[in-house]
């Protein structure tokens, strides 16, 4: 049994979202609250968060036999790697709610609040269809990813009002997708979202923020600390064949990176349209320098992807 098909839905929502989040963020913010624009958001974000749950119910679990609500434990799928995507796509689900609803005029609190609950409510909506799945079935660890993700979030923006740290992604494509197209993905788009080798996950921490004010130290400039896995080419353990080929044995490790960063949200240009795209494409990590620690030993990348 594998849920491989339900990260893919959480990356897919990801891209789609923070595209969105780049230019809600260049909305101008209100400080009272605008009764027809709240009225609109709360309706619009009622029908999204009905249809797509509908769309997804009918293209991923109609056609599969349903139980009682069950749980599967997932947690050493793909060397826990899906969680740190989890956490990053509950992270700026969270932020795109925020953002929305500070543009309503929302306060900072409430708009936190309701922001981190909505992407809450999202994601664990998804757990609740595999819970009622033969097939799947609910991951605890997921929940927790998910919980995690928006509480990094919402516990920034209460205390600091501001986001000092970050999660992002990065990828990089690699040879493994060729010997399991049909888990790790069959072309380039499709390896994006699937191959769980190619993907990196940063915890980047803006320095500038944690400095006095006066600080002449680039307020672009973070220190960034990554975890991704490669040597996958199944969920729990590696396939031996597919279609009939042999497939070498391949070591399945993880890997850590330590590197620098930089926070294209903090970058201020007197273009709205290229403020709006640098929030936009915020969460990639840029392919600058970093160190590798695996079990391997220590590498050093040029341009880490």
């Amino acid at each position: 049994m594998t849920k491989s098909r339900i990260p893919i839905s959480t990356s897919a929502l990801l891209f789609f979202l923070l595209i969105i989040n780049g230019f809600a963020c260049a909305a101008q913010v209100h400080d009272s609250v605008d009764r027809k624009k709240l009225t609109s958001v709360l309706i619009g974000g009622s029908a999204l968060y009905a249809g797509s749950m509908t769309a997804l119910y009918a293209a991923w679990y109609k056609d599969y036999p349903q139980s009682s609500f069950h749980f599967f434990n997932d947690s050493k799928e793909w060397l826990q790697v899906d969680k740190a995507g989890h956490g990053t796509t509950a992270f700026y689900v969270s932020y795109l709610g925020y953002q929305t609803l500070r543009y309503t005029g929302l306060n900072e609190k409430k708009s936190v609040l309701l922001g981190s609950l909505a992407s809450w409510t999202f994601l664990t909506t998804i757990e609740a269809f595999d819970g009622f799945s033969t097939r799947w079935g609910a991951s605890a660890t997921d929940l927790a990813a998910n919980t995690l993700g928006c509480g990094l979030f919402a516990g920034q923006q209460l205390v600091w009002h501001e986001q000092r740290v970050s999660l992002k992604w990065s990828f990089h494509q690699t040879g493994f997708a060729a010997y399991r197209p049909d888990l790790l993905g069959d072309n380039v788009a499709e390896r994006i979202l699937k191959d769980y080798n190619g993907q990196t996950y940063w915890l980047s921490l803006n320095l500038k923020s944690f400095l006095r004010k006066e600080s002449g130290f680039p307020a672009w400039l973070n220190l960034s600390f990554g975890y991704g896995a490669e040597g996958m080419t199944g969920a729990f353990k590696n396939s031996m064949t597919y279609q009939g080929f042999e497939i070498p044995e391949f070591e399945r490790y993880r890997q850590f990176y330590l590197g620098p960063d930089i926070d294209l949200t903090r970058i201020r240009t007197r273009s709205v349209l290229l403020n709006s795209v640098f929030k936009a494409v915020g969460f990639i990590r840029l392919p600058l320098p970093a160190f590798e620690i695996s079990s391997n030993g220590l590498k050093f990348h040029p341009f880490c992807f």
